[in-house]
């Protein structure tokens, strides 16, 4: 039985449909203190034999070889290129390419000049880590190194978004161009880390993220149960949570807290009976509700209503939006003690 040989498809073929597709777009990424524009991104492809002789830039030029092989030169030292490995010319490398005499070396290139560019609205953390990146982009090896972080596919992605002009493209462009250049230090990168990513107080995190479910879904039969559930914690947890950030707060405070917030939004704001308010704010019956409320507001439900409206009626172009802190015991819902 004779084996026949078959031919794995080049993924990157698209590509050459529209060569210069992602070079007609005007790209400029803003990261940290630097703006990085965009002069080269596409694939070519080197006949065989074919040179390129000495030349350097003032900027920096990502190669990529996804098929075939050749050499290079980088600063007088010669390498032999073959699928899959990569290489950086930084400003003022001198640098020659050749494909191989029988073979065609194709190759991915992004070229981009990076320049300081102040932004008083950068994130800190993220400004750290672009300052960072920069300082190894500038001392990484003049040498070819395997694409073991998977930048190429970043080409095809950038490259697939243009064409289809899906929704928000140009953004999905900009995010290649900072992973391959991200993807290309990795290759070369030691592992050590220069700046830690921010941390979580998740003990905040977790009171918000319980409180905003909650406010999300306080019309239903809320437990602690199904908030706890949600953050993966069990109930005790979660009202230690609770009781950390107020010990006058725990979980069923804080819920007749926006319950409450809500019914005298619609007692100012509407007329429906005391009954059906009780119905959508999650009070089991307006009986539950008049004792609460008076319990917590230090009148009746009516009562309070009443009091609005008259408010209202004196001053309708100078009311200013209810506050509560004039009302002994008020709900005052969007001022926790943290």
């Amino acid at each position: 039985m004779t084996g026949r040989f078959v031919r794995t498809a080049f993924p990157y073929e698209t590509m050459f449909d529209k060569g210069d597709i992602l070079e007609r777009l005007e790209i400029a990424v803003n990261w940290g203190h630097y703006e990085i524009r965009v002069l080269r991104f596409h694939l070519t492809s080197f006949e065989p034999g074919r040179i390129i002789n000495f030349h350097n830039h003032s900027t920096y030029e990502f190669h990529f070889i996804p098929r075939g092989a050749g050499r290079v030169i980088l600063d007088g030292q010669p390498y032999s290129l073959s699928e899959g490995l990569l290489y950086l010319t930084g400003p003022g490398v001198m640098h020659y390419q050749e494909a191989d005499p029988h073979r065609a070396m194709e190759e991915l290139c992004l070229h981009l000049d990076i320049v300081p560019k102040f932004n008083p609205a950068a994130d800190p953390w993220e400004a750290a880590e672009a300052e960072d990146c920069m300082q190894k982009l500038n001392v990484l090896p003049i040498r070819p190194a395997p694409d073991s972080h998977g930048a190429m596919p970043c080409f095809l992605e950038a490259y697939e978004a243009c064409e289809t002009k899906r929704i928000g493209y140009y953004t999905a462009i900009r995010m290649q161009v900072i992973a391959i250049l991200l993807k290309t230090i990795q290759a070369y990168d030691s592992g050590d880390v220069g700046t830690e990513a921010p941390s979580r107080d998740m003990a905040a995190y977790r009171y918000d993220y319980a409180v905003r479910y909650m406010e999300a879904n306080y019309t239903s039969g809320l437990r602690l149960e199904d908030v706890a559930e949600k953050l993966d914690l069990s109930p005790r947890q979660l009202q230690r949570i609770f009781r950390g950030v107020d010990p006058d707060r725990p979980f069923s405070r804080v819920l007749e807290d926006i319950r409450l917030l809500a019914v005298c939004d619609r007692l100012r704001n509407g007329s429906l009976s005391i009954e059906r308010i009780a119905e959508l704010e999650g009070f089991s019956t307006a009986a539950y509700l008049h004792t609460v409320f008076r319990k917590r507001m230090g009148l009746s439900p009516s009562v309070y209503r009443k009091a609005k409206r008259s408010e209202l009626h004196r001053h309708p172009a100078e009311t200013p939006p209810e506050s509560f802190s004039h009302i002994p015991n008020e709900v005052n819902h969007h001022e926790p003690n943290v």
